[in-house]
């Protein structure tokens, strides 16, 4: 079978998006994913998004990490998914439901209400999640946030020397974790401001995870250090986040669509 593919990116956060809203594929397997996403062997991105019908929402996206997982949010691909529906719309994740609007060149998304409670992260076992009593030898004390998908979040002097490479999967695979985690470590510049690095559950290293922002800002927001509203500057570019009274976070960021091209499935199968 031939299938059809637009490739896609946010921030250089790039993505492999398969449209089965219209026509159904064959069922997409963690194989699949992980040999369409090998950047020597396939077709090389950060995640597989596949679009399908939904029950509920306008349409449903699934999001599958480069080793195959299946996550439960992404935020550079829902600015990216808005770009190419190309008008305002809910979408299922498996995060939850959220809103996409394009704009100039990118999009906005409501992400929804981050959630604190240790069992909402999850964590193997209850601790405070705004000022967590452990330690990855300089990272220490940092902040537990669920945007969809769970975050850490680490505030240090200088995020750009941390040995993120090193650090990273060590925490993503800590038993703390029993579902894993994203890595943020984060460096306040003013209250309006935060530069960003991020070791993404399943992608590793990543130019920009809008997810990874929306954490990071949320809880700068928890912890007195930046306003409502602040740009997150990535490694790929900068989001804006803003988390609203009623407890939502908005981001907006860039989006584009980089090429188009078909395969063949069971050369991947």
């Amino acid at each position: 079978m031939r299938v059809p593919f637009i490739k896609m990116h946010g921030l250089g956060n790039d993505f492999v998006v398969l449209d089965a809203r219209g026509e159904r594929l064959p069922t997409m397997t963690p194989s699949v994913a992980a040999a369409l996403a090998d950047r020597r062997t396939g077709i090389g991105c950060d995640q597989v998004i596949l679009l399908e019908p939904s029950e509920t929402a306008d349409f449903r996206m699934r999001i599958f990490n480069s080793d195959g997982g299946e996550v439960e949010a992404c935020g550079n691909a829902s600015r990216a998914v808005a770009l190419l529906h190309g008008a305002e719309a809910s979408v299922e994740t498996a995060g939850g439901t959220i809103r996409v609007q394009p704009a100039n060149g990118g999009a906005s998304v409501d992400m929804g209400v981050p959630r604190f409670g240790w069992k909402e992260i999850p964590l193997a076992y209850a601790m405070d999640t705004l000022t967590m009593p452990v330690a990855w030898e300089p990272l220490e004390n940092p902040t537990a946030v669920n945007v969809g998908n769970p975050h850490v979040v680490f505030f240090v002097e200088n995020s750009d020397v941390v040995q993120l490479d090193r650090l990273g999967p060590e925490i993503e695979h800590d038993p703390l974790f029993p579902e894993r985690v994203n890595v943020n470590v984060a460096t306040v510049e003013r209250r309006r401001r935060i530069r960003l690095r991020v070791w993404e559950r399943g992608a590793g290293l990543t130019r920009a995870c809008g997810t990874g922002a929306c954490a990071t800002a949320v809880a700068a927001m928890r912890c007195g250090l930046v306003e409502r509203e602040v740009e997150v500057q990535l490694p790929g570019g900068t989001l804006t986040i803003a988390w609203a009274e009623d407890g939502r976070i908005t981001m907006t960021g860039p989006a584009a669509e980089a090429y188009r091209g078909s395969f063949e499935w069971d050369d991947f199968a």
